[in-house]
């Protein structure tokens, strides 16, 4: 079997630090956030699978598509030698970009989870004995420093998990990316792309309620983590679509006026009666507006696929 290595750049504790430091920050201003990486805990993850299964949410299974039409595609323009993915998870996708590039000796998954790591590897290697896994348990929105492997590099961040960071960070994010990237390496990205409004909103507000129970789970991870006494029914789930931003908010309601006690971090936080705390933005793209993100970084849009049905989109970039 080919090796599987493990790196560790994060921190023992650096979860538990992010998440104090997450909480206290979002919850001491106005209007209140939480950040959506605290959505996905075991159960918080289990519930994100349940979603992608739903008939409302389109996402998964267009990108899945243009996986599985374009890999050939992507494999020629890309020449990789070595596939990259950020926020690799259980690295299901990955599957139809490794089938489709014989070639590649070598993958680096990228996650903040040593599990999701450990058990993609382990699958992966069955199936590919060939393959060599340096897995990096880190966080793709800090300062990354990769492996030595050989080039061509495609990066891959996919999933449309970019429209979950702000403009600023989204810049800075694509920047981070540009700097790790040599002359012929290549960026795959993911971007859900707008659409009418009850098309995106039923996909953030199924009517099984598994996205409301989704959005209220991360109340339970702050009780849990950092001894809160939060009662997650008394929150609603609100989705909504912001045209001025075109992104998608997903918020928690207070139903009550209410006070949560947080004593990990010595906190007493209010909540006024119909109060909105926002726990997401999935930003959604137009072509136009990709290029123009992609060409501030210094990389340039090259090719450009989208499902049967225009929802959603996967670009490749280069160096420009």
């Amino acid at each position: 079997m080919s090796p599987f290595l493990l790196t560790r750049t994060l921190p023992v504790d650096a979860t538990d630090a992010a998440l104090r430091a997450d909480v206290l920050h979002g919850l001491t201003r106005h209007p209140k956030t939480l950040p959506p990486k605290w959505f996905y805990d075991a159960r918080g993850s289990e519930l994100f699978e349940e979603i992608t299964r739903l008939p409302e949410y389109y996402p998964t299974r267009a990108e899945r598509e243009i996986l599985i039409d374009r890999a050939a595609e992507i494999a020629a323009a890309s020449g990789a030698r070595t596939l990259i993915e950020l926020g690799s998870g259980s690295s299901e996708k990955t599957r139809h970009l490794l089938d489709a590039q014989p070639e590649l000796r070598s993958y680096v998954p990228v996650d903040v989870s040593e599990s999701a790591l450990r058990g993609a590897a382990k699958a992966l290697l069955e199936e590919r004995p060939e393959l060599s896994v340096h897995a990096l348990i880190a966080d793709f929105t800090a300062e990354l420093s990769l492996p030595a492997t050989p080039g061509p590099r495609l990066v891959a961040f996919l999933g449309g998990t970019i429209g979950n960071l702000l403009p600023d960070e989204r810049a800075a994010f694509l920047s981070s990316v540009r700097s790790l990237l040599c002359p012929g390496d290549t960026l795959l990205l993911g971007t859900d792309l707008v659409k009418d409004e009850e098309v995106l909103v039923a996909a953030y507000d199924d009517a099984a309620g598994v996205t409301a129970a989704f959005n209220r789970n991360v109340l339970s991870v702050v009780d849990r983590e950092l001894g809160a006494d939060f009662a997650p029914d008394d929150f609603e789930h609100v989705a909504r679509w912001n045209p001025q931003h075109e992104w998608i908010e997903m918020r928690l309601r207070a139903r009550r006026e209410l006070t949560v006690k947080i004593p990990e971090l010595g906190l007493l936080v209010s909540f006024d009666a119909g109060e909105e705390m926002r726990t997401e933005v999935s930003a959604k793209f137009r072509r136009d507006g990709v290029g123009k993100e992609l060409a501030a970084s210094g990389l340039r849009l090259s090719q450009w696929w989208t499902d049967s049905a225009g929802r959603f989109a996967l670009s490749l970039a280069t160096v420009d």
